[in-house]
């Protein structure tokens, strides 16, 4: 998680904390609306992902939109411009793919309506 956080600070020019709640905010999305064993398989390539997803809370976040909006709007709520936003998804992408390969980020992504656009 270290190397992901490490990227999107350097690369986005997010704040530290803004590039944690926005990845836990993709990965959250991703369990939610992708292939439940594809995402799994992710998200246990990336060293302390499940712990941040543990440490990730909707409450009192006051955005009920699911989908692809609500986490866009979820990750503006956290500081990002949507320029930020589809950065941040892209480089959190590219990371997966050097995790898990092309093949299996591309079955995530072709099985998420209007993710590809993002991507």
């Amino acid at each position: 998680m270290e190397d992901l956080i490490g990227r999107l600070v350097a690369n986005v020019g997010v704040d530290r904390s803004a590039a944690e709640k926005s990845v836990g905010i993709i990965l959250d999305f991703l369990l939610k609306e992708g292939p439940a064993d594809k995402v799994k398989a992710l998200i246990d390539k990336i060293p302390g992902a499940n712990a941040l997803l543990s440490s990730q809370s909707d409450s009192g976040s006051g955005f009920s939109m699911g989908g692809i909006m609500g986490a866009g709007t979820k990750m503006m709520a956290a500081g990002l411009s949507m320029g930020q936003v589809q950065a941040v998804t892209r480089e959190t992408i590219a990371y997966a793919r050097e995790k898990i390969g092309d093949d299996a980020v591309g079955e995530i992504v072709g099985a998420i309506p209007g993710i590809s656009q993002f991507v």
